[in-house]
């Protein structure tokens, strides 16, 4: 069997308390001293330990099932984590251990749920993180659409983690690990009998409220110093590529600490709480590099307005290999090339894969927003099921981003942005 087979065919119980609770242990020794992780429990999961439940937590990072983990110990989670992760191979062995249960993300995934419904139906505890990927920006978007219904399925308790500190932690720009701290809060989102009252649009937009972090907004009030080794702003204009003053893309470079464009001399420095620090008087910087993604989504906005509007790119196409695992911290494996388009009528993809011509198209629909594995140099989709990665030639990977949200809210699409967003302004 093909990879995929041997992953559609395993079936996934609670995982093992003792490889469960060692593996536990480990990471709090490696992680809680280091990473300066606290726990409040405003309630304590022990109270709920006699029946299923689940747990859902912002994603603000790829070290959240650290801290939701040990927050929870002893007790066992089933974890649901995105599909294309079981075919990393520095992966493979923890997942099969530890029961982790694949989810395709952004589309509708039947044997995710059957896992799930097959867990709570024994008493077991299931964590997911309602987003579908980690933050890209520093702050939350909206849970993927059916988060509401899913839970209202259920009428089992729901408890939550909100996770704060975790993005500056572990930004999605930059790779790098950067201590300081990062608390995790546990406490009780919707009983059985709000679920049973509420219906699954309301219980979405509470889910939405409560999972809301904005990591730089809070790092203004805890002054928490992160320790970036002189690499604050290491790739940061892979997310902020936009410049303020001068109004040009793709002319932003973040090296070191500074964050500069090349074409006007606005920039900043970031320093170890995150703060932008205008380089002199004339530079014109937004409040907080979370600020500044929002000013770009908006210049986006404003550019679709225009129906012609249209990307094309030169993209590298990725996929799951079928008969071994990604090493050395792979995502795909390269399988052709070609070029990738974004209009109102949706994305399409028209090259080559494996050696023969290769073309597909998703309407602005199917397609709400994008997966991105480890930073912001690559971003993927399913079609068909499959899982499809795309390297663009240049540094684009944000513009894409908030084009494709924008398209698939500007024709209709479901997927809306949080009510209070201030992005769309004149």
């Amino acid at each position: 069997m093909t990879l995929q087979e041997k992953l559609a065919s395993r079936r996934i119980g609670r995982p093992p308390a003792l490889v469960y609770i060692l593996l536990g242990r480990l990471w709090r020794l490696l992680y809680e001293k280091r990473l300066n992780i606290h726990v409040d429990y405003k309630v304590r999961p022990r109270d709920y330990r006699k029946g299923p439940y689940i747990v859902v937590s912002n994603h603000a990072s790829r070290l959240d099932y650290i801290y939701t983990g040990l927050a929870f110990l002893p007790e066992r989670l089933s974890y649901v984590a995105g599909y294309n992760e079981f075919f990393r191979s520095h992966l493979a062995l923890v997942f099969r251990l530890l029961k982790i249960i694949p989810k395709r993300n952004f589309v509708t995934d039947t044997y995710a749920q059957r896992q799930v419904s097959s867990i709570i139906e024994k008493g077991g505890k299931v964590i997911l993180f309602p987003e579908g990927m980690s933050s890209i920006g520093g702050s939350n978007q909206p849970c993927a659409l059916g988060g509401g219904s899913f839970l209202k399925h259920y009428k089992v308790p729901v408890l939550m983690t909100l996770i704060k500190g975790g993005y500056l932690t572990n930004t999605k720009y930059c790779l790098d690990e950067r201590p300081g701290r990062v608390d995790v809060t546990v406490d009780l989102l919707f009983t059985p009998e709000d679920l049973e009252a509420m219906d699954a649009q309301a219980i979405q937009a509470r889910l939405d409220k409560a999972l809301h972090q904005d990591d730089y907004a809070w790092n203004k009030v805890e002054r928490v110093s992160f320790a970036g080794k002189g690499r604050m702003a290491h790739n940061l204009h892979h997310l902020l590529y936009w410049c303020p003053r001068c109004r040009k893309e793709f002319t932003m470079r973040g090296e070191g600490d500074r964050i500069h464009c090349t074409s006007c001399g606005n920039g900043a420095r970031l320093n170890e709480y995150y703060d932008l620090v205008a380089l002199d008087e004339s530079c014109v910087i937004p409040e907080t590099p979370r600020v500044w993604f929002d000013l770009e989504r908006r210049e986006v906005y404003r550019q679709i307005l225009d129906e012609d509007f249209a990307l094309r790119e030169k993209v590298k196409l990725g996929t799951l290999p079928k008969d071994r695992y990604l090493k050395d911290q792979r995502t795909s494996q390269i399988v052709g090339e070609g070029v990738l388009t974004l209009n109102r009528q949706g994305l399409g993809y028209e090259g080559t894969k494996e050696g023969k011509a290769f073309s597909f198209h998703l309407s602005p629909a199917q397609v709400p927003t994008y997966g991105m594995c480890t930073d912001v140099t690559r971003f993927y989709t399913f079609y068909r099921g499959d899982f499809y990665e795309f390297y663009p030639e240049g540094e684009t990977v944000a513009k894409w981003l908030f084009a494709t949200e924008e398209i698939h809210r500007i024709t209709g699409g479901a997927w809306r942005n949080f009510p209070d967003a201030t992005t769309y302004g004149a």
